[in-house]
């Protein structure tokens, strides 16, 4: 019988075992899809399978900077932070990273497409979650290339945090790279949810201002006074999760913004924010809490 890609595709689908290891499987089988399962469950391939219902929260954020024109940063998970230790984990997370930085990829789905050798990335990782025995996922990539100004990034501790920084300017002055450092562990420590004022939508200052003014009236302000109040405190708000509008780590007694029109004086060029890049290892997904020594004790009875 012959054996079709879509065959192929559905038998990948099913397992989570590798392309080739899929495509014998069914030639093994003369086409007949369970007896496929079957043959890749008895050589242990389709065991990623079983783990790929786990999430997956912890891990590690890789990070390249190539000649302060070039970076790139991709998030890849596992289920424990033990994980994060392994010698063959953190290969991975560094070659996929080298991947993303030279093609520029900026999502998951680029990376597990691309070539890691001789393989495809997912190949290649579904041969990881086999030998190391956990759920690992690609969550997400991005990059950034400056022809005109630099690029930065920052790794906080052993890569929980990444960050990218791409600042456009003329100007070749070391302070401009000390400036773009700056603002890449500003939003390591920070955080933020803009880079500029500008970028604020509409719906996200109505939800805010409809959050505090409930708080207000449940904290029994006077109704005359609730509008203001609440202005001001959006205003404050802004100021937190607007990155050029955050209080600089280092001096509290300047923003971000004036920071930059403060080095773009000292070079003699102007100095623009142009692109931000943050990945926090897990930001977003529930972990899933459970007793350590119940989950062990179950292992044990299975």
């Amino acid at each position: 019988m012959k054996i079709t890609a879509g065959m192929v595709k559905e038998l990948r689908e099913k397992t989570s075992a590798g392309m080739m290891d899929c495509k014998k499987a069914l030639a093994d089988a003369n086409g007949d899809m369970e007896k496929a399962v079957v043959i890749l469950r008895e050589k242990g391939l389709s065991k990623v399978a079983k783990k790929a219902d786990r999430v997956a929260a912890e891990g590690l954020v890789g990070l390249i900077v190539e000649d302060d024109k070039k970076a790139a940063m991709v998030e890849v998970n596992s289920e424990t932070d033990f994980v994060s230790k392994n010698e063959d984990f953190q290969k991975f997370v560094s070659d996929v990273t080298k991947i993303a930085s030279d093609k520029q990829l900026n999502d998951a789905e680029s990376v597990l497409e691309s070539e890691l050798d001789g393989k495809k990335v997912q190949d290649v990782l579904n041969d990881l979650i086999s030998k190391i025995g956990e759920n690992m996922t690609v969550r997400r990539a991005a990059s950034m290339s400056a022809d005109n100004g630099v690029i930065e990034g920052y790794l906080h501790g052993t890569g929980n945090i990444g960050v990218i920084v791409k600042l456009e300017t003329d100007s070749k002055d070391e302070k401009v790279m000390t400036l773009a450092k700056d603002i890449a562990m500003q939003a390591a420590a920070m955080g933020y949810q803009y880079i500029s004022a500008d970028e604020v939508d509409e719906s996200y200052k109505e939800k805010e201002l409809e959050i505090l003014r409930a708080k207000a009236e449940n904290e029994g302000k006077p109704a005359e006074r609730i509008e203001g109040i609440i202005n001001g405190q959006l205003k404050k708000q802004l100021k937190e999760v607007v990155l050029l509008d955050q209080e600089f780590v280092k001096d509290s007694k300047i923003t971000i913004s004036k920071l930059i029109e403060s080095v773009s004086k000292e070079v003699g060029s102007d100095i623009k924010l142009a692109d931000v890049a943050r990945f926090k290892v897990g930001e977003g997904i529930e972990k899933k809490e459970e007793d350590f020594a119940a989950e062990v004790a179950k292992q044990m009875g299975n």
